[in-house]
């Protein structure tokens, strides 16, 4: 089957997006609508990340049915989910103990958990999950019991004075209890200013997390299946119509949507935790946007302007980690500081993000013109 050239334009635009809000001039210079929610709420920046896992997860639905079985299928994500992890890792670690402090000491303040190291799990657990259940209604019933789990989790242990706090949640619980605190993220502050050993990316989240990847697996595999009918000229049908597929991803976006402000009611959105009503509210804007783009490229035939993108998300992974690496070298091992040229403002401190994705997109299309796909 054809690649689904929609999917790849809005994982390029996802990339994009990663490099240009997390490499600003300078952290006290940056508009508001790049910067992530405190704690309650969601910006666009906020949208960044579970876009990512819903295009993985809808990518998914394509890659495995190149598995003749379970078990091959089973055995790959299990490496590639290892793969992830580890770059991810190796991504904190860098530039490597540059400070030259107590190599012991530097061991035991390493960063386990990440934003690659998130995808990793999520990626493991939904996938596994798309091979054993495969029936949209079954995957269904996984994503509510996930969400019902990690809801009862975040109420059920949570000792500070509110629900869907920083103060006092599960979550922080789990993560000190099983890696420790010194592992942990420490850039979140208590209301006293102090530093909270929280990690966004920590592993109860990484069961709303896969919930956001297997609904983009459902939307993927809606999609396969309609454009395999579609192609076939004995069995299509006018519902398997590009028109088709658009109206109705965009209907389980507002779905989506709807039911995620209903949840709010009760369970607030907010990314740091991935609660329940986030991961909805995001997997609707998801699929609003996917369906935008496959209303030009499927529909309307515009591929063109869109190919800029597509070259972003033809190497999603290895532009990611490429512009980490890049940007920790800049400011770590040469030790310049953007914010030196480009920290007067919030315009200047965007003109370096721009120029930055702007270097990332030279090398996506310098790959792309030569064929070169790194895919772990």
């Amino acid at each position: 089957m054809k690649r689904y050239v929609s999917l790849d334009v809005m994982r390029g635009l996802t990339v994009a997006c990663m490099i240009l809000v997390n490499n600003p001039g300078s952290w006290s210079h940056v508009f508001p609508l790049l910067r992530h929610a405190e704690w309650v709420g969601c910006t666009p920046t906020d949208l960044v990340f579970p876009f990512f896992v819903f295009c993985m997860g809808a990518a998914m639905a394509f890659s495995l049915q190149k598995y003749q079985s379970a078990g091959k299928a089973a055995l790959k994500i299990f490496k590639r989910g290892i793969a992830i992890f580890l770059v991810g890792l190796l991504l904190n670690m860098f530039p490597f103990n540059s400070g030259g402090t107590d190599w012991g000491k530097w061991f035991g303040e390493i960063r386990i958990f990440g934003v690659l190291q998130r995808i990793a799990l999520s990626y493991i657990l939904a996938g596994l999950l798309a091979l054993w259940l495969k029936k949209p209604l079954k995957l269904l019933a996984a994503i509510a019991v996930l969400s019902v789990i990690h809801t009862f989790i975040l109420v059920r242990f949570d000792t500070g004075l509110a629900d869907f706090m920083l103060e006092g949640n599960a979550a922080s619980k789990i993560d000190i209890a099983v890696i420790g605190e010194s592992h942990l993220y420490h850039q979140y502050r208590f209301y006293d200013g102090t530093p909270a050993a929280f990690d966004p990316e920590g592993l109860l989240g990484t069961l709303t997390t896969a919930c956001t990847a297997l609904i983009g697996f459902l939307a993927g595999s809606m999609i396969r299946r309609s454009s395999a009918r579609y192609a076939s000229a004995s069995e299509r049908t006018e519902k398997d119509s590009p028109v088709w597929v658009v109206s109705r991803i965009y209907t389980y976006s507002v779905l989506c949507l709807a039911f995620s402000l209903i949840l709010s009611i009760w369970i607030p959105v907010g990314k740091p935790l991935w609660t329940v009503s986030y991961t909805f509210y995001s997997a609707g804007w998801a699929l609003l946007v996917l369906a935008f783009f496959s209303y030009f490229i499927d529909v309307l035939n515009v591929e063109k302007p869109f190919v800029p993108l597509k070259m972003f998300g033809m190497n999603p992974l290895f532009l990611y980690a490429l512009s980490v690496v890049l940007s920790k070298t800049i400011i770590s091992v040469i030790g310049w500081t953007p914010a030196s040229v480009f920290g007067g403002n919030e315009c200047m401190s965007l003109l370096y993000a721009l120029l930055f994705v702007l270097l990332h997109f030279v090398v996506a299309a310098v790959m792309y013109s030569r064929k070169i796909f790194i895919r772990l």
